[in-house]
């Protein structure tokens, strides 16, 4: 029987300002704060996992402790010896709007492929499997090959499969080469939940509606495309749906929006909610993420949101 959820990606050690030159340190990465909004948003009882690689060094055992303290497991994830994670640090304008500065060419999440057998082990009887393009960009060749094997292997077993293209280009050799890589991610998947301005950006797109056109045209039963503060486009059992979002929201940080919304979905489903329902309660959880610094509002703030 099929139980739980397993994200796959890389988490990196965050380096987050309020705005008043203040800093503090956390862990984020785009796959991770997903999985941390379904971890906060289910029931505690319901197994929540993210499978990534680990360095040996003092920081990489802190993201395990972290891991295991909020119910994430993540001990199927290989260790690599000499490795350790990415660092990122986010800069804020007035606005809220954040640029990022990166230092990941040598995490350890790079290699989180290598070890097939341990990745084909941690996605079993799992009713959910989750990845990103972001997984696909920051792997080699090799890399994706095995993942989306691994991926394939277990949509033919009964998980469900749900990828988000988050397009970045700085981590593609090309724009060319993320369309190709991505197209053949998109072959493996049941859901699709990406964001407008990544799909205008890669494909070029000329609105929203034309990316889920796009798409609905690549027989993607079910499919959201997020436009940040304006309605997200919803696609599912042939009908096309407008949701809108949340208004009169406080922003501060969009820092993790797009990627509360996809946990909120993702847990709303899981819970039984029909698709139209679980946009809904995604845009009110991606409206709280916004509205506090960095990428993840604390669990304990969003028990009262469990689904």
């Amino acid at each position: 029987m099929m139980s739980g959820f397993c994200a796959i990606g890389e988490c990196m050690i965050e380096i987050s300002g309020d705005g008043t030159n203040g800093w503090r340190l956390g862990f984020a990465g785009d796959t991770f704060n997903t999985t941390w909004y379904v971890r906060a948003l289910l029931p505690a009882a319901y197994p929540v996992a993210y499978f990534t690689a680990f360095g040996d060094d003092p920081f990489s055992r802190e993201q395990q402790a972290f891991f295991e303290q909020h119910g994430i497991a993540s001990h199927d994830s290989p260790v690599i010896e000499g490795g350790r994670p990415g660092l990122y640090a986010i800069t804020l304008d007035s606005a809220g709007e954040r640029t990022f500065t990166y230092w990941r060419n040598d995490s350890a999440a790079r290699q989180l492929a290598r070890r097939p057998a341990m990745l084909a082990r941690a996605l079993r009887d799992k009713e959910i499997i989750y990845f990103s393009g972001i997984t696909l960009a920051i792997l080699d060749p090799s890399g994706r090959k095995e993942l989306l094997a691994a991926v394939s292997q277990a949509r033919d077993a009964g998980s469900k499969i749900v990828f988000d293209t988050n397009y970045r280009p700085s981590l593609w050799d090309s724009a060319d080469t993320a369309k190709r890589e991505m197209a053949k991610a998109m072959r493996t998947c049941d859901a699709l939940l990406t964001t407008s301005d990544d799909e205008t950006r890669l494909h070029g797109d000329s609105d929203p509606g034309a990316t889920l056109e796009r798409l609905v045209a690549a027989g993607i039963p079910e499919c959201v495309v997020k436009c940040g503060p304006e309605p997200a486009l919803l696609f599912h059992a042939n009908e096309r749906h407008e949701i809108p979002a949340a208004t009169g929201v406080d922003v501060r940080d969009t820092t993790g929006a797009g990627d509360s919304f996809n946990g909120a979905y993702l847990a709303a489903r899981m819970q039984g909610h029909s698709p139209v329902q679980a946009a809904r309660l995604a845009h009110r959880i991606a409206a709280r993420a916004v509205s506090t610094y960095g990428a993840l509002v604390p669990m304990d703030e969003l028990v009262d949101e469990r689904f």
